[in-house]
């Protein structure tokens, strides 16, 4: 049986700018993504979204630091090859340097254990889990956290029609048996440090608790030794686990990833260059690869 401490209200108020500027960016990203051979103008875009021009490039490149023309060049397939050239030793750099590139988001802020495969195999009981719902620039987030620290970070796919109840309930079948609490106050501090990278600090890092199979956490622990503006491919870290054969089982572990954004399963992409799937919705991964993009370019 499922314990649940669920209050009517299962989000807190999202900053009415953040949440406005997001569904805007959003909107934009979903048409540049399905436009972006036609090399659409800043014309067409801002009259998509209602905006003036002036307006809609600024708004662009406020939130990720690029221009819409420059997003459309770092979404295309030609692009996304581009960062999988020569990614087989990505991970085999970062594994040998060890944590020290100072572009690497979780290099900054990030430290993290595994629970042991008793505590996966009992699905979360005996846990108390708060959850709380966020203002991020992705959109709505969902942070679900123990006392040893966050377990879970979601969005409300809005591509897919999610609600922010639709959000919770799929997080909660991860770990059914755990008990949840509404305490966005518990979670607020992850979220003020995840979403701000003025916060990023290796003395105070986020602590992720990551719950799941033995081969899960290898892949995840993998994922967070993928730099900022690179990717990977299934295959490349099935080769770096030591299973060069489980490109599949790596991707439903990829898949099952359950701390978005922060462990950066948004950084693998298919060996033919193209995006793949995305829990939280493709419009979603292509707008963190272009702030990511969008940051790389602006602070190198």
């Amino acid at each position: 049986m499922l314990h649940t401490a669920i209050a009517t209200q299962t989000a807190t108020p999202l900053g009415p700018d953040r949440s406005r500027d997001y569904d805007l960016i959003r909107r934009a990203i979903a048409f540049l993504s399905e436009t972006w051979t036609e090399q659409p103008s800043l014309d067409r875009l801002s009259q998509h979204l209602g905006l003036s021009p002036a307006h809609c490039q600024k708004l662009f490149k406020r939130w990720c630091g690029l221009s819409p023309k420059e997003f459309v060049q770092a979404i295309t397939v030609d692009h996304a090859r581009h960062l999988l050239g020569g990614s087989a030793s990505v991970l085999d750099t970062a594994y040998e340097v060890g944590l020290s590139g100072g572009s690497r988001l979780h290099d900054l802020f990030v430290s993290h254990e595994a629970m042991t495969p008793g505590d996966y195999k009992r699905r979360g009981q005996g846990l108390e889990m708060a959850y709380g719902f966020h203002a991020s620039p992705f959109g709505s987030a969902l942070l679900i956290a123990t006392d040893r620290g966050l377990a879970g970070l979601a969005f409300v796919n809005e591509d897919a029609g999610q609600s922010p109840k639709d959000a919770l309930a799929d997080m909660m079948q991860r770990w059914p048996r755990a008990h949840y609490v509404e305490k966005p106050e518990a979670t607020a501090p992850h979220a003020e440090v995840i979403f701000n990278a003025k916060h990023w600090k290796r003395e105070q890092p986020v602590r992720l608790v990551m719950i799941g199979t033995d081969f899960d956490v290898r892949v995840w622990e993998t994922l967070l030794k993928i730099p900022m503006g690179r990717a990977v491919s299934y295959t490349d870290i099935a080769r770096h686990i030591g299973a060069p054969s489980a490109s599949r089982a790596v991707g439903s572990a990829v898949g099952r990833n359950p701390i978005s954004f922060v462990v950066p399963c948004h950084r693998v992409l298919r060996g033919d260059g193209s995006l793949g799937g995305y829990h939280w919705g493709l419009t979603r991964k292509r707008a963190l690869i272009g702030w990511e993009t969008g940051r790389i370019a602006a602070h190198g």
